[in-house]
């Protein structure tokens, strides 16, 4: 009868398998969603939870426009990517404040101008680049690449008032 209990016992001891503290394995993952039915944009906002590294967030692009190339499928010309800037330069939406969202660069109106080419993504501004904080130069630098390209890995020249930067790629 002992013996017969004996594997039982083994069983409930858990075969041997030893509890362990929790194993940090990094940030969690982010996946950009843009409801059914919507064309949407994507740019970089800094959150209060990841206050180094900005996150994406999906915006309406609205109708395409053929006369600027901007809107659907108008994101990798150069006004598609303009348009992208000035709403990433425009700040977070009330909905996107309220859920922690924020922006690292300077508020008000800045003059831009995109060049996209086989270099990258150039963009010219007209206020100081070079005093951005590193999160709001990924700011920048990752919504220019997103303009481009789905996969965020074009290089990006920034050139502002006080001098350049880059070519930067994305680090999100």
């Amino acid at each position: 009868m002992l013996c017969a209990l004996m594997p039982l016992a083994l069983l409930a001891a858990g075969c041997g398998i030893r509890a362990t503290d929790v194993v940090e394995a990094g940030e969690p993952a982010l996946v950009q969603v843009v409801p059914a039915g919507q064309l949407g944009t994507v740019l970089y906002f800094v959150s209060s939870s990841t206050a180094a590294r900005p996150m994406p967030v999906v915006r309406d692009a609205g109708p395409w426009d053929e006369r600027t190339g901007s809107g659907s499928g108008g994101e990798q010309s150069p006004a598609g990517a303009v348009r992208a800037l000035d709403m990433l330069f425009a700040g977070p939406s009330r909905p996107e404040r309220d859920a922690g969202l924020r922006s690292e660069l300077p508020e008000g109106r800045v003059k831009l101008s995109v060049e996209l080419s086989a270099q990258g993504v150039q963009v010219r501004m007209d206020a100081p680049v070079n005093r951005l904080s590193e999160p709001a130069r990924q700011q920048l630098i990752c919504t220019a690449a997103q303009a481009r390209t789905a996969d965020r890995s074009e290089a990006v020249t920034v050139t502002g008032t006080d001098g350049v930067i880059g070519p930067a790629h994305c680090s999100v």
